[in-house]
């Protein structure tokens, strides 16, 4: 059975908000606890998480939506540790995670002959799949903070500038025939930095350009909403397979 959510627009809609709800809760938890305790901690959440994905027979929403959170908490401390502990600048780091996810994809289709999200039923594309997310994840956090700050277009207009970003899969599906796979994982990868983006503008202070309403009020903020959204997929099973729809998990 199929392990992934059918790709509606609450999919979309909660893969946004969790990018957002990662970058707020990743820096609310460096800038609270000790960096390598919130490092240790991230990293056993999704552990966990994932532990629980793959133990599950299909698609559950919660389950699944809880391990898309975990990776983007856990995906944004692995890009801001390299740049914040280690110094490496984001023009490096971007292009590095690019690099990653480039042999994921090739891995991925030299063993299973697709990296299609339909094809998400066996341990080993499951495995493929979680790890191309983490990828994503990791570039999408680097390359967002490369706008906004090697680059200088702020918080805001570096949403606003992936926000426009998003639309060239979508329209270049509908009008031009784009490859859907490749349309899919190119409007994946830009959701990262969208939600972070937003994220970062919402909760950085005034003299960074930002709203300055802190890491912690915009972290629980987005979560409260997610839960929102995956409690009413979980009951509506609006977004599982036809098979699924019919079973309870």
């Amino acid at each position: 059975m199929r392990k992934v959510p059918q790709l509606t627009a609450y999919f979309w809609i909660v893969k946004v908000l969790t990018t957002a709800m990662g970058e707020a809760t990743s820096d609310f938890l460096v800038n609270t606890i000790p960096r390598v305790l919130a490092v240790a901690l991230g990293g056993a959440a999704l552990a966990l998480a994932l532990v629980l994905q793959f133990w599950v027979r299909r698609y559950v929403a919660w389950v699944y939506w809880l391990a898309v959170a975990m990776v983007a908490v856990f995906g944004t401390m692995a890009a801001d540790v390299l740049h914040i502990e280690f110094g490496v600048p984001y023009v490096v780091s971007t292009p590095l995670f690019a690099v990653v996810l480039a042999v994921v994809f090739v891995t991925w289709q030299a063993s299973e002959k697709t990296l299609s999200i339909h094809s998400i039923t066996t341990p080993r594309r499951e495995a493929f799949y979680w790890a191309t997310v983490m990828a994503t994840f990791a570039l999408g956090t680097a390359a967002g903070d490369m706008t906004a700050t090697t680059f200088h277009l702020g918080y805001f207009w570096s949403g606003v500038m992936y926000a426009g970003l998003i639309a060239v899969p979508a329209l270049a599906y509908w009008l031009l025939g784009l490859n859907e796979i490749l349309a899919f994982w190119f409007a994946y990868v830009v959701t990262r930095p969208l939600g972070a983006s937003f994220a970062d503008w919402m909760d950085k202070p005034r003299s960074l350009h930002g709203l300055g309403w802190g890491n912690g009020p915009v972290a629980l903020g987005f979560t409260i909403v997610i839960v929102g959204f995956v409690g009413y997929l979980a009951v509506s099973r609006k977004d599982a397979s036809d098979e699924d729809a019919v079973r309870r998990p």
